[in-house]
């Protein structure tokens, strides 16, 4: 996933279509002159929905295309015929999609399986008839109801990644490091933080034939709960992973305050997140001999499985790697 073709967010206006008017006809033919009412009813307007797809995972397709518009619903005619429905637009987006109205901020739903469809803006009903309205009293009714009208409004289309673990640390912890290692994925890799920008999600090789997805999204810093550095964007990718893989470098400044950080920062965003498993990594320990590893263990928290890696000499993977399948599945 390259910087320039992978969005996550976009603000779209939609419009639904408005229902066709009933018919007012009245029947007339040379054998019967006076048939009284027999107009139809009108064709409901186009609705607007999203539907999952797999194959997508981004959402650059809707990034230059701001306004979807529905078909309108015919109007009804004679002989009780119904008018057309209007055309629906069926707008395909990647599982994890969320979609808010833009003025209010509420979520109205979510897309997380292939095929699913939701609508996100119903056409209008189409209008009935003169038929409906005619009885033994009032026999030839001049009127028909019209169609409801449609329905239009700004939504936000957000794009949270689906993946069974996900990244976590700080910049420059190694995590593009590590997700091209063990996938085929080509994350940008360099020695600077915030290199990440947008997540890259891998495909690992387990055991038989097994295999899990992992996602490497952008660093987290102090204060990203307030949307300091990517803040809120790094937050909205990892809710939807089912496990965090915590990485710290092995040459950071306090190998013992950096994991409290992390659960600080993501139990100040959303408190829920802490309920998901957790692995913690020690990133680059090819840097350390093993009087250091010893001196390092009792720094590390009691209640999280941890492991020392080094992406470059392929130390601890495998054990990372045993690690992360006995979380998805625990």
């Amino acid at each position: 996933m390259s910087d320039t073709n992978f969005v996550d967010y976009v603000k779209i206006f939609g419009r639904s279509g408005k229902g066709g008017p009933g018919s007012t006809h009245l029947r007339r033919e040379k054998s019967n002159p006076k048939g009284g009412p027999d107009g139809g009813d009108g064709g409901r307007g186009g609705d607007v929905l999203l539907r999952g797809d797999s194959q997508l995972w981004t959402l650059l397709h809707l990034k230059f295309r701001k306004h979807i518009f529905a078909g309108h619903g015919g109007s009804g005619s004679s002989n009780q015929k119904t008018g057309a429905d209007g055309e629906d637009v069926i707008i395909d987006v990647p599982l994890g999609t969320v979609a808010r109205d833009a003025e209010t901020n509420e979520i109205l739903f979510e897309i997380t399986s292939h095929g699913e469809k939701k609508i996100l803006v119903k056409g209008g009903r189409g209008g009935l008839g003169n038929t409906h309205f005619k009885s033994a009293t009032f026999q030839t009714p001049r009127f028909a109801q019209p169609g409801e009208p449609s329905i239009e409004g700004w939504f936000i289309l957000e794009l949270k990644v689906l993946a069974d673990v996900g990244l976590v640390g700080f910049p420059n912890a190694g995590k593009s490091t590590l997700l091209s290692v063990v996938s085929a994925a080509k994350p940008k890799i360099d020695n600077y933080p915030f290199t990440t920008l947008t997540p890259n999600l891998g495909i690992v090789s387990y055991r038989e034939d097994k295999s899990f997805v992992m996602a490497d999204i952008p660093g987290i810093i102090e204060g990203a709960a307030e949307g300091k550095g990517l803040g809120h964007r790094f937050l909205r990718h990892i809710e939807r992973n089912a496990v965090l893989l915590f990485m710290i470098p092995a040459d950071c400044n306090d190998i013992k305050q950096e994991s409290p950080l992390l659960v600080e920062e993501l139990s100040k965003c959303k408190p829920e997140l802490l309920d998901k498993p957790r692995v913690l990594a020690i990133s680059k320990s090819d840097l350390l001999d093993d009087e250091l590893k010893d001196a390092i263990r009792p720094l590390l928290p009691d209640e999280i499985p941890a492991v020392f890696i080094s992406s470059i000499s392929g130390t601890g993977i495998t054990t990372l790697k045993d690690l992360i399948w006995r979380a998805i599945n625990s």
